[in-house]
Formats: structure tokens, C-alpha cells, sequence
């Protein structure tokens, strides 16, 4: 399992429950499709953090790179509900930040370690 993770800063004249139905609805969007596993979004508490940190973190679960691309795929597609959703999250973004993190160790330099 891998995790994409974006960090998120909102338009000034965005409001924070609107932008977390409209995450709802693409993200809904998304695992209907198959292309994204579970997902969480979280909120910067008390303004604490470093500058380096926006508001918001969207964390994202993706089984393999090939569902990431799937996640991508429909993002990309132009029907009419990708479009909609797609639009109506992306307005409300001024600057995001994205990752992707993957278990460490991964089982494979586990293997390699046990062996030695």
C-alpha cells in the first residue's frame, strides 16, 4: 500500500466545509471507479505547524503505482461528472503540495535483510 498525500491551502474566499464536500464528492468519485483505496483528510489545529505546512493534509491510499495512474486516468477523462467534480474541488485551491510514500521497510529489503 502506498499513500499520496497532499498539502493543502485554500483560496481566501474558499470555505473549508465546502471544499471538504467537494473532496468528498470527487474522492467518492474516485473509489466508486476503483481508483483509489481509503482516504482522510485533516486540519492544521491551533495554526500550529511550520511554514513549510499548509492547512490542510489529504492523505491518500493507492494499492500500486498502476491504481495511482488509474486516479490520474480519471482525473483526466472529460465526462461531464469528472469535469464537474474535478472543477468544483480545484477552484477552491490556491497551493498544493503532493508525495507519495510508501511502507519502510518494504518487504522486499526486509527479504534481502533476513537473508544476510
Amino acid at each position: 500500500m502506498d499513500l499520496y498525500c497532499c498539502q493543502i491551502d485554500l483560496k481566501d474566499d474558499a470555505r473549508a466545509l465546502g471544499f471538504s464536500q467537494a473532496l468528498d464528492q470527487w474522492m467518492a468519485y474516485l473509489s466508486e471507479r476503483g481508483a483509489i483505496g481509503e482516504w482522510r483528510l485533516y486540519r492544521r489545529k491551533l495554526g500550529l505547524a511550520s511554514d513549510i505546512y499548509r492547512d490542510f493534509l489529504l492523505e491518500i491510499e493507492v494499492k500500486d503505482l498502476a491504481q495511482l495512474d488509474d486516479a490520474f486516468y480519471s482525473a483526466r477523462s472529460r465526462s461531464e461528472e469528472a469535469e464537474r467534480l474535478y472543477t468544483q474541488l480545484h477552484t477552491m485551491i490556491e497551493v498544493g503540495d503532493f508525495g507519495l510514500y510508501r511502507p519502510f521497510p518494504d518487504p522486499e529489503r526486509v527479504e534481502r535483510a533476513a537473508l544476510i
